[in-house]
């Protein structure tokens, strides 16, 4: 029995370090293209067409120094990208909220097929509505704005999705009737019962439209010329040289300030990812 025991003691230790040592090297190769951009920001052009380098070098104020001299600014580009990825992250997150509220708290007639044409919509590429979108935006004289950027934001299908499918989980329809029959308004119960509720799916959701909106790059490039409207990864998208010379330490340079603010809000809210996704992934 002892042997047993031991034997089957021995066999969860092996099991447990061939788990650990997959989930570190998955974690490592995640972890790589990162270090690399990281330490090529650090590089010189040479030293980066000269091969691989997993060490960081002593030019990082030097591709700094390149970078500003290009008009890059990366104050007026973040200020841009953060106005723009904010406000449409809170319209994104709210008015999806509310519409699948919506969906899950009132019985109404076109309920399912209204949902039915939402997740329809979710199948559109964005780049099939671009010209359309562009002359309708040019009609209203909103190119060179930031209006476009953020408003189509209050319709987003995949985040109504998610959030519908965290209320049928969580969401008790009798909490919402006692608050109505205390005299409280609809609103007044969605902003005050319900969506306090719903706060791990709106965190997680809000950091995936936050890192969506402030990695967009085809829209912004459309709609924005003017050059003080410019957003970081247009910036970024911009800093070619010729086919002389390419800087491409500057270029990295550029990359890593562009993705360091991601990085911030990753760390401090990862945790509610996995909570998050984990709650809303629940069947009909």
């Amino acid at each position: 029995m002892a042997k047993v025991q031991r034997s089957t003691s021995a066999s969860i230790k092996m099991n447990k370090t061939i788990i650990y040592v997959v989930c570190i090297f998955l974690s490592l190769l995640s972890i790589m293209p990162f270090w690399i951009m990281i330490v090529n920001a650090t590089r010189s052009t040479p030293e980066i067409q000269g091969g691989l380098s997993l060490l960081p070098s002593i030019h990082a104020m030097s591709n700094l120094d390149v970078l500003l001299s290009k008009s890059f600014d990366p104050l007026k580009g973040f200020f841009n990208s953060l106005i723009i990825s904010s406000s449409s992250t809170i319209l994104a997150v709210y008015f999806s909220s509310l519409t699948a509220y919506g969906l899950v708290a009132y019985n109404w007639k076109l309920r399912q097929p209204f949902f039915t044409v939402i997740m329809c919509v979710m199948l559109i590429p964005s780049q099939a509505s671009a010209i359309g979108f562009y002359q309708f935006m040019y009609q209203l004289h909103w190119t060179n704005n930031f209006l476009p950027l953020i408003l189509p934001a209050i319709a987003a299908p995949a985040i109504v999705f998610f959030m519908r499918q965290y209320l049928l989980a969580t969401l008790s329809i009798e909490m919402v009737e006692a608050s109505r029959v205390d005299g409280a308004s609809e609103f007044y119960t969605f902003n005050r019962t319900v969506l306090p509720l719903m706060m791990p799916a709106i965190a997680t959701q809000a950091i995936f439209a936050f890192v969506a909106s402030w990695n967009n790059l085809f829209m912004p490039m459309i709609l924005l010329t003017q050059q003080n409207k410019y957003t970081l990864p247009i910036m970024v998208s911009l800093l070619k040289g010729d086919i002389y010379k390419i800087e491409y330490g500057s270029i990295y340079m550029g990359l890593t300030l562009t993705v360091l603010p991601l990085f911030v809000i990753y760390f401090l809210l990862s945790r509610y990812i996995v909570a998050g996704v984990a709650l809303g992934s629940v069947k009909d």
